[in-house]
C-alpha cells in the first residue's frame, strides 16, 4: 500500500482518477512550516506553472492536502504522469491528520524546472480550488487559492490543419509508433522535440490524448467520451483547451499526418 501526499491538482478526485489512478481511501492532511508553489514551469507555455511545496521558515505557513492510499502497483502510473526524474523527485514529509500523525511520499519540482515567476493557469486553480472545496478543507486556505494570481496565455487563433499529406493513422498503427501522438485528429511526431519534452513520450507515444487532455479541462465531470468529442458536445472551455494544445504540439513537435478515431 502506497501513501501519497496530494497538494495541487490531485486534491482533486476527477482529476486524479482521469490520470488512471484510484485511490482505496484518501483523508484531509496538513504539512507544517511548508509552503504551495506554482514555480515548477510546465512543458507546455499556456499551461503556466504548476504545483510545488517548499520548506518555510514561518511556522504558520502550511500546505493543506489529501493523503491518498493506492496500491503499490499503481504508483508507476502515478510517477509517469507527475513526470518523477524529469521534472519532479520524491520526498517522504511528515503530516497531520485527524487520525494522528503520518507521513506520506510527496512530488516535489527538481531545482532546475523551477522558476519564481511562473503563475498557474485559471484551468489548473480551477480544479485545486474544486477539489479543495470537495475534500473539506479550511476556508482560509481555499480563500488563499482563490485569491491567487493567475498565468494569462496567449489567444490562440483557431488551429488550421497543414495541408493533406494522405498519411492516414489509426489506433492499430498509430499504437505501432513510440515517437508518435495524436490529438484531434492531428498525428505529430515527438522523437526530435527538445530534450526535456522527450519523457512525454512513455505517456503519450502511441496514443490519442484528445480525451485526455478534455478530461483535464476544469469544466471536465470526468466521464466524457471519445462521441462527445466527435459530436462537439464538450465546453467552450474545452475546446479552446484543445486549440491550445494543438498550437502548442506544433510549436514543439512536427505535424506528420491524420488520425481517425474510433468511437
Amino acid at each position: 500500500m502506497i501513501a501519497y501526499f496530494g497538494y495541487g491538482s490531485n486534491i482533486n478526485l476527477t482529476s486524479l482518477r482521469s490520470k488512471g489512478v484510484e485511490p482505496i481511501v484518501s483523508m484531509r492532511a496538513v504539512l507544517r512550516e511548508w509552503k504551495l508553489q506554482f514555480n515548477v514551469k510546465h512543458w507546455f507555455r499556456h499551461e503556466g506553472g504548476v504545483g510545488n511545496i517548499q520548506p518555510s521558515s514561518d511556522p504558520r505557513d502550511v500546505v493543506e492536502g489529501l493523503l491518498h492510499f493506492f496500491p503499490d502497483e499503481q504508483l508507476k502510473d502515478l510517477d509517469s504522469m507527475e513526470s518523477y526524474g524529469f521534472g519532479y523527485d520524491r520526498i517522504t514529509v511528515p503530516l497531520e491528520t485527524g487520525e494522528g500523525v503520518s507521513s506520506a511520499f510527496a512530488y516535489v519540482g527538481l531545482p532546475e524546472f523551477l522558476d519564481d515567476s511562473c503563475l498557474p493557469s485559471r484551468r489548473y486553480l480551477n480544479i485545486i480550488i474544486r477539489g479543495a472545496e470537495t475534500a473539506g478543507l479550511s476556508e482560509k486556505y481555499i480563500d488563499k487559492l482563490r485569491g491567487h494570481p493567475v498565468h494569462v496565455p496567449d489567444e490562440y487563433p483557431l488551429f488550421e490543419y497543414p495541408p493533406d499529406n494522405g498519411i492516414l493513422y489509426t489506433a492499430q498503427t498509430l499504437a505501432q509508433h513510440q515517437n508518435l501522438t495524436a490529438l484531434a485528429e492531428a498525428v505529430f511526431d515527438m522523437q526530435d522535440a527538445d530534450s526535456r519534452l522527450l519523457c512525454l513520450l512513455d505517456l503519450f507515444g502511441g496514443k490519442d490524448m484528445t480525451l485526455f487532455h478534455v478530461r483535464r479541462h476544469d469544466t471536465s465531470s470526468g466521464n466524457e467520451t471519445m462521441n462527445d468529442i466527435l459530436k462537439g458536445n464538450i465546453s467552450v472551455g474545452a475546446q479552446k483547451y484543445i486549440n491550445a494544445y494543438l498550437h502548442e504540439y506544433t510549436r514543439e513537435f512536427r505535424y506528420v499526418g491524420r488520425f481517425k478515431p474510433v468511437i
